[in-house]
């Protein structure tokens, strides 16, 4: 049940936004093993103005804020990070400085869901000590 927000410029097309989205989305499925229909994504897209970057970054820079429960692995980690650079070099032609990414972990017991539950106390239908 990861949340992921996305921020990148302005002007891009809905299937470059489409094209991100996946991107992370597939990496989440194949690092973190969550299931495919676990999507919790939000893009935005913001003006030059109101989106400053460090020097060397282009137009594509994207910055990935996922909210994840504790529980994964460094190595899970590491493959995510891997995964989600690979796939938006594929597509939609991100290069690899250009895209920072960033897990915030909390337990599980700080997550309400299935109805105000404490997701320690549901099935969430996955493991997240992978």
């Amino acid at each position: 049940m990861p949340l992921v927000n996305v921020d990148i410029y302005h002007g891009h097309t809905s299937e470059y936004k489409k094209a991100i989205l996946e991107g992370i989305h597939s990496a989440l499925v194949s690092s973190f093993r969550i299931p495919d229909e676990d999507r919790s994504q939000i893009l935005r897209a913001h003006s030059e103005e109101d989106f400053e970057r460090a020097g060397g970054r282009s137009k594509e820079y994207t910055i990935i804020e996922i909210k994840i429960f504790k529980g994964r692995t460094r190595e899970a980690k590491r493959q995510l990070y891997r995964l989600i650079v690979e796939n938006l070099g594929r597509n939609p032609g991100i290069s690899p400085t250009d895209v920072l990414i960033t897990l915030t972990e909390s337990d599980l017991v700080n997550w309400g869901v299935s109805g105000g539950k404490c997701a320690d106390e549901v099935d969430l239908g996955f493991d997240v000590n992978v």
